[in-house]
């Protein structure tokens, strides 16, 4: 069939969420397109996907939804792109990644944060990239911005269900907890990109070597199969092509607040201990 690997991974996706499986010869005809797509361990290469649709949106490619990006400096329109974000450190690389191809709004969203000292500080932190940032790449106020919400003390519990799950909080960083963070962190991108008519959402997690990066896309690619929202998910692993030390450096450049611990108060209390 010789399938683009956005086809192939999205069609991939959809048959997992629908829990589809296909017999006979185009079974046998999928499993090759399936085989020697995938790495190590039969992990897909996301940033090779990410890659790919850029370079199907740059060329005018219908993707399903007919969006296609002008290339860098054409003067044409760009698809918007919700980026769902974590701080400001993480943001860095996949902003400087991203803008050309995108409108971004920068979707600060993150009630797993402990304490609101340290969400502010987070929050600050991503206005003062964003700022900075604009102004050395001449963006304006619609090519680059920031969308956060308030802070809710007891959210992030609600979300995860800590009442009915308490040994949640015994978990180590990349357990079922993340997990659950990922996925109402990005669920929640989802609802505002398809309340305000965003054409993608993509996230930063996957920027860090200590989140799962499978977990991530695999939670935005069964968001987008589920239909509820009409957005596509642009896949990622922004640690690849030495993401995570780009963003070291950029954080440096523009003298960003990074943090030592990840978010909530149940990592937090478990790192102390280590």
């Amino acid at each position: 069939m010789g399938l683009p690997g956005f086809v192939k991974i999205d069609l991939y996706f959809f048959l997992v969420f629908y829990d589809i499986n296909i017999p006979g010869l185009w079974g046998n005809i999928l499993q090759e397109e399936f085989k020697g797509f995938f790495g190590p361990g039969q992990k897909p290469d996301f940033n090779k996907l990410m890659e790919e649709i850029i370079l199907g949106l740059e060329k005018g490619a219908s993707l399903g939804d007919g969006l296609g990006v002008a290339a860098p400096g054409s003067g044409g329109e760009k698809p918007w792109l919700l980026l769902q974000t974590c701080c400001a450190p993480c943001s860095t690389t996949c902003i400087e990644r991203l803008f050309p191809y995108f409108k971004i709004c920068v979707f600060f969203y993150n009630p797993n944060i402990y304490p609101f000292g340290e969400y502010s500080k987070r929050l600050d932190a991503m206005k003062r990239f964003i700022e900075l940032f604009s102004r050395d790449n001449c963006l304006s106020d619609e090519e680059l911005y920031l969308e956060a919400f308030d802070y809710r003390e007891g959210e992030f519990e609600e979300k995860i269900s800590l009442g009915d799950s308490p040994g949640l909080a015994l978990l180590p960083e990349r357990g079922e907890r993340c997990r659950r963070c990922y996925s109402f962190r990005l669920e929640g991108a989802f609802a505002f990109a398809s309340e305000k008519g965003f054409d993608y959402v993509c996230s930063t997690l996957t920027l860090s070597p200590y989140k799962n990066s499978l977990w991530v896309n695999e939670i935005g690619y069964g968001l987008e199969a589920s239909g509820a929202f009409g957005v596509k998910y642009l896949p990622s692993d922004f640690k690849k092509k030495n993401g995570y030390l780009r963003s070291i450096e950029l954080c440096k450049k523009y003298s960003l607040y990074r943090q030592d611990y990840c978010g909530c108060r149940y990592g937090l209390e478990n790192s102390r201990k280590e």
